[in-house]
């Protein structure tokens, strides 16, 4: 799964439409292509949007659910709890280890 994850976060193009998603959640495909054609000045087809949201999806990193004729994306953060989680710090506030 993890690295399903970085694979997805490696292109910026999925970092923007995760950008977008963290900024407006439940946004339908026609949406999100019209944000990063005018926010961003990305001319990319619906198509290819609609393959970055799938390896976004399959990274766990997006949800989808449908109402209707309409398919809303979510944007979920549980995956890079995780991979904080996995690297996780000890607590500052325990005792102090001196470093060489």
């Amino acid at each position: 799964m993890a690295d399903e994850l970085f694979r997805a976060l490696a292109d910026p193009t999925r970092r923007t439409i995760l950008d977008e998603l963290a900024e407006k959640s439940g946004q339908t495909l026609f949406e999100i292509c019209s944000r990063l054609t005018m926010k961003h000045q990305l001319g990319i087809s619906r198509q290819g949007v609609s393959q970055h949201l799938a390896v976004l999806e399959a990274a766990g990193l997006v949800e989808t659910r449908r109402e209707g004729r309409y398919k809303f994306h979510d944007l979920n953060t549980a995956p890079l709890r995780h991979i904080a989680e996995r690297w996780r710090t000890p607590d500052p506030s325990g005792p102090e280890e001196s470093t060489p």
